[in-house]
């Protein structure tokens, strides 16, 4: 029978097992240029023995930043600053993606340099508020990206994921769910479009497929995973039927050939199964679990073949031995919730391990 702890072949990347480090915005990028700091190095560090580490979601460009102190990819400081994580994971027997992370509609202009907008696939704003720097702000209604700008966007993910492979990832996961940029493309209620990249089901799933391809073909497909939300409604979205459109989207997939799938579940196992049938690669599921926090209960699902990989977020946050602690049904430490976004070492690096 297959155990979560089994080793596994990532497109060509050996992991030592099938526990993966789910992406966690954490707000501490106080480096020079929105830069990983020391901390970052030591906070990674402590979590290599995952199978994957996939890192808290990384703007390619400056107008994807949604969020206070949220890390980037887009210069040379912040390629020097990964690198140090990186060469620490690795150094610790670890393997890790980045997350390419575009919010789109989600942030405000005070977020943004230069008198930037935050833009979308069409001009709708999302309800709701974002913190800032001088509190909760409303959402903004975005700039509606052009055929040019949509271009523009894709050549920056593009060149975020060259900037990751120089600065010693192992790949990139592309953000397409929780209600971001091209999730809310993939939306009927944020994407309104008439043109060729809204509509029905192909043309909403045109963003993320063309996304894929295009990254793919830049840095390999066997370093490109795509993390999706069917019917998640975090920022504001509205999928009441998602099938159709993730259906369409992994057949606009099936040519790249994406390294996995990573799937943040809703309550519909059927669809999560449906989709596990339809996708050719591997499956990285975060599993639904209702009110009670992902454990060492989720693990069957590796065991029945529900899923390939598990990723597990607040779960990671507070036990950086999680694999072991999973492998022996506990204990685990219980996550700082008011030290999640920003602050120092406190709920950050000081969780403690398991003695030996």
């Amino acid at each position: 029978m297959t155990s979560a702890f089994d080793p596994f072949d990532l497109s060509g990347l050996r992991l030592a097992n099938r526990i993966v480090m789910a992406p966690m915005t954490r707000s501490r990028a106080y480096g020079p240029g929105l830069s990983p700091t020391e901390a970052a190095v030591r906070y990674y560090a402590q979590r290599a023995s995952a199978g994957l580490i996939i890192t808290e979601g990384t703007q390619p460009s400056p107008v994807g930043q949604g969020y206070p102190d949220t890390p980037g990819l887009h210069s040379a400081g912040q390629i020097a600053g990964w690198r140090e994580v990186t060469d620490a994971v690795h150094a610790a027997g670890g393997r890790i993606f980045v997350q390419l992370m575009h919010t789109g509609r989600i942030g405000h202009p005070s977020l943004l340099p230069d008198g930037l907008l935050p833009v979308g696939p069409s001009p709708v704003a999302a309800a709701g508020q974002v913190y800032t720097a001088d509190g909760p702000k409303d959402f903004v209604v975005p700039s509606e990206l052009t055929e040019d700008g949509i271009r523009q966007t894709i050549d920056d993910h593009v060149s975020a994921a060259r900037n990751a492979v120089a600065a010693g990832f192992d790949g990139v996961e592309l953000h397409a769910a929780n209600g971001y940029l091209a999730h809310q493309f993939l939306a009927p209620n944020s994407n309104v479009r008439t043109d060729g990249w809204g509509g029905d089901e192909q043309r909403r799933a045109r963003f993320a497929v063309e996304l894929t391809g295009a990254v793919a073909d830049a840095i390999g497909a066997h370093r490109t995973g795509l993390r999706i939300s069917p019917g998640n409604p975090l920022g504001d979205l509205s999928e009441p039927d998602p099938g159709p459109t993730y259906l369409a989207l992994l057949r606009g997939l099936e040519p790249i050939g994406p390294a996995y799938l990573h799937l943040v579940e809703s309550a519909d196992r059927a669809l999560t199964l449906e989709l596990r049938k339809r996708f050719g690669g591997p499956l990285i599921l975060n599993a639904h679990t209702g009110k009670r926090p992902s454990d060492h209960e989720e693990l069957a699902l590796i065991e029945d073949g529900t899923a390939d990989l598990l990723s597990y977020g607040r779960l990671f946050l507070a036990n950086p031995d999680l694999p072991r602690r999973l492998r022996q049904g506990g204990p685990f430490n219980s996550p700082l919730r008011e030290a999640f976004y920003g602050g120092g070492e406190r709920g950050y690096t000081d969780y403690p391990v398991l003695d030996a």
